[in-house]
């Protein structure tokens, strides 16, 4: 994944793939990428720890999720049930389904509970090759609550070999208990975003801009004051209807995110501030709708990731490599375009340089899969399962 283009499209040419080769790794780092019979001297000369892989198998960078809400409680099966059988969003929440479903179960969840559900679903997607991932609290809706999934998050990132980077999305719409979104925005401003810097519990704040949720004005006005504060910023934007992109584009997100109503105005926008367009085919399949214009996107010269949006009402899959082959094969994405997609362009995302290729000086966040041809990777869809796991450098 080495000397890719930052952002536009990519042929399948422009992958370079190495036969025979090794990596040298020192504490936790990519120091050398090589021939194997070199490095294998070098290694006998230096006195290094060899470990050699006798069958075939194709070494990839560790998978980036972008975009996940895998910190809840609770399951949203029956929104599920009530979707596929023709239930609009606003009959599912008159039967009390939808988001608020899952802020009521994870505020009743203990932060022991949270902890336990969050650190299985890490478990699963690092046994599927995602060594680093980015989760969302957004299920608390108060200063308490958020600050307890926040916590959570910060609690299994520091005991789990999955790398989690924990975004703010306390603007995830507005709570039960409060008539305007607005005043409810500015609390979040002046009461929750303070204490998460002084608690070091993220540094990344979203907001969902749709009709359900937060309008462009008040947005505009909140991502401005969280960036005053220091924060990164990402938007849930164009889902289902245009506005979030412009939002992102004007105050300089990293990211704009789901995209499915983007059109080639929006992905202009886009391209000229710099943002990355982060697709998530997941919400799409679990939603039951079309997928975001990705092959448009690239074209129009865009830094292209894919995230699964990993969450328990719209997208509850949550298997990336799964996801990424059917995006692929839906908007005629080369292998190229689709792997950078869950690797180096999704660091670009979370505005990590440190990881994403196969390259000295970058994180030794590498996985195997047993198979002797990197395409037979996608064709499987996600049914090649990994032969080997290392996260800095060590085995998992």
């Amino acid at each position: 994944m080495a000397n890719l283009p930052e952002a536009g499209a990519i042929p399948d040419e422009q992958l370079e793939v190495l036969e025979n080769a090794g990596v040298l790794v020192y504490d936790g780092y990519i120091v050398l990428v090589e021939q194997y019979d070199k490095l294998l001297k070098i290694a006998q000369e230096k006195g290094y720890t060899l470990q050699k892989i006798a069958e075939p198998m194709v070494l990839v960078p560790g998978l980036i999720d972008s975009h996940t809400h895998i910190c809840f409680a609770g399951s949203r099966a029956n929104d599920y049930a009530m979707r596929v059988a023709g239930k609009s969003y606003l009959e599912i929440a008159r039967n009390g389904g939808g988001i608020l479903d899952s802020v009521r179960k994870t505020r009743e969840a203990s932060m022991v509970e949270l902890v336990d559900l969050l650190k299985k679903r890490c478990d699963r997607h690092l046994s599927e090759g995602v060594t680093t991932c980015e989760v969302k609290s957004g299920y608390g809706l108060t200063t308490e609550e958020e600050l307890k999934m926040l916590g959570a998050i910060q609690l299994v990132n520091k005991h789990h070999t999955l790398e989690l980077i924990p975004t703010c999305l306390a603007a995830h719409m507005r709570p039960p208990e409060h008539t305007d979104s607005r005043l409810y925005l500015q609390e979040v401003v002046t009461k929750l975003l303070p204490q998460i810097k002084e608690q070091e519990l993220a540094n990344r704040v979203d907001i969902f801009i749709e009709d359900t949720a937060f309008n462009e004005e008040d947005s505009l006005e909140y991502l401005s004051a969280a960036k005053e504060l220091g924060f990164e910023i990402t938007v849930h934007a164009d889902q289902f209807s245009t506005g979030g992109s412009r939002i992102a584009a004007e105050i300089g997100a990293l990211s704009a995110d789901h995209l499915e109503a983007s059109g080639e105005e929006e992905i202009a926008l886009m391209r000229e501030a710099g943002v990355v367009a982060t697709v998530l085919p997941g919400a799409s399949l679990g939603l039951g709708m079309h997928y975001a214009p990705a092959r448009k996107m690239l074209d129009g010269g865009l830094c292209l990731a894919i995230a699964t949006d990993w969450n328990p009402g719209s997208a509850p899959m949550g298997d990336l490599l799964m996801q990424a082959a059917l995006l692929g094969a839906a908007e005629k994405l080369t292998t190229a375009e689709t792997l950078a997609g869950i690797t180096v362009r999704a660091a670009k995302a979370l505005n990590l340089s440190d990881r994403g290729t196969i390259v000295k000086g970058q994180l030794a966040d590498l996985i195997a899969f047993p198979t002797d041809n990197y395409k037979e990777i996608l064709y499987q869809q996600g049914k090649l399962k990994l032969g080997k796991v290392w996260k800095r450098g060590l085995e998992v």
